[in-house]
């Protein structure tokens, strides 16, 4: 009976939305059910965060402009909230799952999630965003392929496998709530997962002589990761939605929230071989395998597992600075992805954002040019929505970090003007590498070096080809440059990847506004939106 409900309920949503979700396009739709449950990641029974039981959740497979209908129960004793890293959510901010956008299930409800993968394809992940659930799983990989008629640049490989990747901690996510709330760190993570499991835990089978796509995200906490497999190399094919050239490289940097794709030929003599995933830039070095697999073998790994990178920063960069985008790949539409040239147009405005570790009251926070964010009493988009007053001031973070060093505590929103064009610059002078992403948006990577950026570094701008991503990474004492253009309607989280870092104040919401609220620009509320704090009692219009 349950299940007749839900099916109708979704029936009537997909009717009334017609004019918001193109019903040309496929739709797919998941039932998904969110548990506790016993898992062993690093040997230890700990409490997971389990959908329909699995850790890692199920996967999502789809194709461009697929539509996705999620219904989501919530059987945890505490909100949950899922948000979608790296899928654009175009026009639709509501559905982006961060409390500033969307308000937590409670426990023992449902929600239904519409989503589109709209002009999208390439690797991305789910995630739990609330406080440090994270931290338990309840984490999935999203895979967004070509539409049939429009060709990739590579031949279709054999098999598509999935790599979630991360550090992991033996203590639960309540734990680690309550240490930094308490104004503590949490140290350092007791070891990494490939996949929900830890050393030699998993297993990817090729057959020789054939090539296998292998997706690639870091879904860890707090770590850098570097990606390789024993004896074989790896052509680069996509990175967060952008095809790129096909570099060969021997092992892989990802850092907090990024994704990628590369090629590997099973091209080596038939036994097993380590794959290889292992800490960068930490004192301590972390490392896990899993093991690939050769079909009809029954020679096992042995010995030690071939080394890789550790603190080498330049090392780093001259990689990152290698990874460019393939100016005649097809994207999600038959047009080259080069045929957008970002490099001719002038950015109207250039945001300054600086990263800092100030102590507040005591106690430990995370800041963005001196704002270090707490979250209001009802989501940002809510109350912009039904013009609640008191929850938060837009241009409470200022475009540019003061020099007094002085942090506070607030709910930032910074104003941006539909369809312009801005230069962000991420400065970054602490001795961490930093890891920012922005929600609704793929970006332009333009420039990255050490020191401070001055209006002189634009001269050393990769105009050209640059590479498209959603997620980007700032080396100690350095900068990184992005050109976006903000076409995007709605509330949306700029955020550190680093999640102990993201849950004590290194994020704040850039609102892009358009003065027309025409829902050519902006779809409109969802009639099944779920509305809480100051929101709650109001009326949603129909769809």
């Amino acid at each position: 009976m349950e299940e007749r409900k839900v099916i109708g309920l979704i029936c009537g949503l997909l009717f009334l939305s017609v004019s918001s979700i193109n019903g040309e396009d496929p739709y797919r739709f998941f039932t998904w059910k969110v548990t506790y449950g016993d898992i062993y990641p690093l040997g230890v029974k700990q409490q997971g965060i389990l959908i329909n039981g699995q850790f890692p959740g199920p996967q999502i497979n789809c194709v461009t402009n697929d539509n996705l209908i999620i219904s989501v129960y919530n059987y945890l004793n505490e909100p949950f909230l899922l948000s979608w890293n790296g899928l654009q959510q175009r026009r639709n901010s509501w559905q982006d799952g961060t409390y500033g956008t969307t308000c937590p299930i409670p426990p023992g409800k449902n929600f239904t999630y519409m989503l589109q993968a709209k002009d999208q394809i390439g690797s991305f992940f789910y995630f739990p965003s609330l406080g440090l659930h994270k931290a338990a799983g309840g984490y999935g990989a999203i895979k967004i392929y070509s539409r049939p008629r429009i060709p990739v640049p590579f031949p279709f490989p054999a098999g598509d496998h999935t790599v979630l990747a991360g550090d992991w901690y033996k203590k639960t996510h309540q734990r680690l709530r309550h240490i930094l709330d308490m104004g503590r760190s949490i140290s350092n993570p007791d070891g990494l997962v490939i996949n929900g499991r830890g050393w030699n835990g998993y297993t990817f089978q090729v057959e020789q002589g054939k090539t296998y796509r292998f997706r690639i995200s870091n879904v860890g906490l707090t770590t850098s990761i570097n990606f390789r497999i024993e004896g074989h190399s790896m052509k680069l094919v996509e990175v967060e939605g952008s095809h790129t050239l096909q570099n060969t490289y021997t092992s892989l940097d990802l850092h907090l929230g990024q994704s990628a794709s590369v090629l590997v030929t099973a091209n080596q003599a038939a036994r097993d071989y380590y794959v290889v995933v292992s800490s960068r830039f930490t004192r301590r070095l972390l490392m896990t395998t899993a093991i690939l697999h050769y079909k009809n073998s029954n020679i096992r790994v042995s010995g030690p597992p071939p080394g890789g990178p550790t603190t080498q920063i330049a090392w780093s960069l001259m990689q990152a600075r290698s990874i460019r985008w393939n100016l005649t790949a097809s994207g999600p539409r038959p047009n080259p992805q080069g045929s957008y040239h970002y490099g001719l147009i002038k950015p109207s405005r250039t945001i300054l954002l600086s990263n800092s570790a100030p102590w507040i009251n005591g106690k430990q926070r995370y800041a963005v040019n001196g704002v270090s964010f707490v979250a209001g009493d009802t989501p940002l988009k809510l109350a912009d929505y039904f013009n609640i007053g008191g929850v938060f001031s837009v241009g409470s973070i200022p475009d540019k970090s003061s020099s007094n060093g002085n942090a506070y505590l607030a709910t930032s929103v910074m104003h941006a003007d539909f369809r312009s064009f801005a230069e962000i610059v991420f400065q970054n002078w602490e001795d961490s590498v930093q890891s920012w992403h922005i929600d609704g948006y793929s970006f332009f990577v333009v420039g990255m070096d050490g020191g401070q950026w001055t209006s002189a570094s634009r001269s050393r701008y990769n105009l050209r080809d640059t590479v498209a991503r959603s997620t980007v990474q700032v080396y100690p004492k350095a900068w990184t440059a992005i050109y976006i253009a903000l076409d995007n309607v709605g509330m949306w989280n700029i955020r550190s990847e680093n999640w102990v870092r993201q849950y004590l104040g290194q994020q704040f919401y850039l609102r892009v506004y358009s003065a027309a609220h025409s829902w050519r620009d902006e779809l409109p509320i969802p009639k099944n939106a779920l509305l809480c704090g100051r929101a709650r009692g109001r009326h949603t219009r129909p769809l």
